[in-house]
């Protein structure tokens, strides 16, 4: 029996007794996963990504194991929730525009101890202080580099397009904008390298695109490493006191640890593992979170459908941002058909095999986005769940 044919079986056994469609979360493999994060970031604390995870159990579960420390947050609503729920260190990673959240916020002080806001620009200053409703907390910011690989005097450009700070001229400026503003004080940076963090650089049967995603991430780690060093420098000058430097994502772990000016690494997804991770050589985890449909119909031979299971990644759309058919080995989708929004045709010799009712596992692209369609994540230990916990969902929050 293979090892994937092993956990199949597991999984079969520990939700014998539930209905699909559901999704679990394997805790040895979770705990796996969290301690190779841990040893690629050579003693630098790792943030954990709540959007990645998006389940506060899950969050407390990896918050209490050495090495991690505080969250990066994705909206302000959910930055403030967190806070209220007793978590005390949150870095919100995306400015806001939420006036009532900003009004909370300034209005009390444990909250306003407990979050930092993403700002990259001045005008974010001032919605911040047009919303605070009469709160005088000071408000914690962090500074956004961009982190974009710039060639051809900037005709080329290498990332994703977010914060228009892009030199440490321009990320000093905005610190000195802060720095002399009542009302905020300035605490952090941080520069997600998306473009090598969230990019695979082995693709099946694509070996030329591999390697030159290889030189391209080589070159992008190599002259951000250099531009990060001398925005922190130029931003210290400003701010002696800045608390952290934030940086990195799950796929760029150990590369971005080993730069000085870097204090603190973010990364999440490799706590699940989603199929968008399996085409790196930078590591390989063990996938943690999945989830099952049920057989329903068995329309022929090599043939089975099962209820559901259309639920797309974001990002540009393509086929690397469906669901991948997991367990049992060898099923695929109806090429005319893919992964639709009540049924989904699988097809493949295994099918044979499956009877109405079956679970067939499935692995969604990215991590977190799966808890958006799940209100209760079942836990697995060994051939058993030990507990069912929500999701964002479950708890009646969907944030964005």
């Amino acid at each position: 029996m293979t090892a994937r044919a092993a956990d199949r079986a597991r999984y079969d056994r520990a939700t014998a007794h539930l209905d699909a469609p559901l999704a679990i979360v394997d805790l040895e493999a979770f705990d796996a996963n969290a301690a190779d994060l841990v040893r690629r970031a050579g003693g630098k604390p790792i943030r954990v990504a709540s959007k990645s995870v998006r389940c506060r159990a899950l969050l407390e579960r990896v918050l209490a194991r050495d090495g991690f420390a505080g969250i990066m947050s994705f909206t302000l609503a959910e930055s403030l929730w967190l806070a209220r729920s007793g978590f005390d260190d949150v870095l919100l990673a995306y400015p806001s525009a939420d006036r009532a959240a900003y009004a909370e916020l300034a209005g009390d002080p444990k909250l306003a101890a407990a979050v930092t806001v993403m700002v990259d620009d001045v005008a974010q200053l001032d919605l911040i202080d047009a919303s605070r409703g009469g709160g005088r907390e000071v408000v914690r910011v962090c500074l956004e580099l961009d982190t974009a690989l710039k060639l051809l005097g900037g005709r080329v450009r290498v990332g994703a397009r977010r914060s228009p700070l892009h030199s440490p001229a321009q990320v000093a400026d905005v610190a000195r904008a802060v720095a002399r503003r009542p009302g905020f004080e300035l605490v952090g940076i941080m520069a997600y390298e998306g473009h090598v963090a969230g990019v695979g650089d082995s693709l099946a049967g694509r070996p030329l695109r591999s390697r030159a995603i290889r030189l391209m991430q080589a070159a992008a780690r190599r002259e951000l490493a250099e531009r990060r060093a001398e925005v922190v420098r130029a931003v210290r000058a400003v701010v002696p006191g800045l608390e952290f430097v934030n940086g990195g994502g799950t796929g760029s772990v150990q590369h971005t640890a080993a730069e000085d000016a870097v204090t603190e690494i973010a990364a999440g997804s490799g706590l699940y593992v989603p199929r968008l991770f399996d085409n790196y050589t930078s590591f390989s985890g063990r996938p943690a979170a999945l989830f099952a449909m049920p057989v329903v119909r068995r329309p022929g031979v090599g043939v089975v459908t099962v209820l559901g299971g259309g639920y797309p990644a974001s990002g540009a759309a393509g086929a690397d941002r469906s669901p991948v058919p997991y367990l049992p080995e060898g099923l695929r989708y109806d090429p005319q058909e893919g992964a639709g929004e009540v049924q989904t045709p699988l097809l493949g010799s295994p099918a044979d095999d499956l009877l109405i009712g079956d679970k067939v596992w499935f692995r969604h692209a990215k991590a977190g986005e799966l808890c958006e369609r799940f209100d209760a994540l079942h836990l697995v230990e060994g051939d058993a769940v030990t507990a069912t916990v929500p999701t964002y969902r479950g708890e009646g929050h969907t944030f964005l």
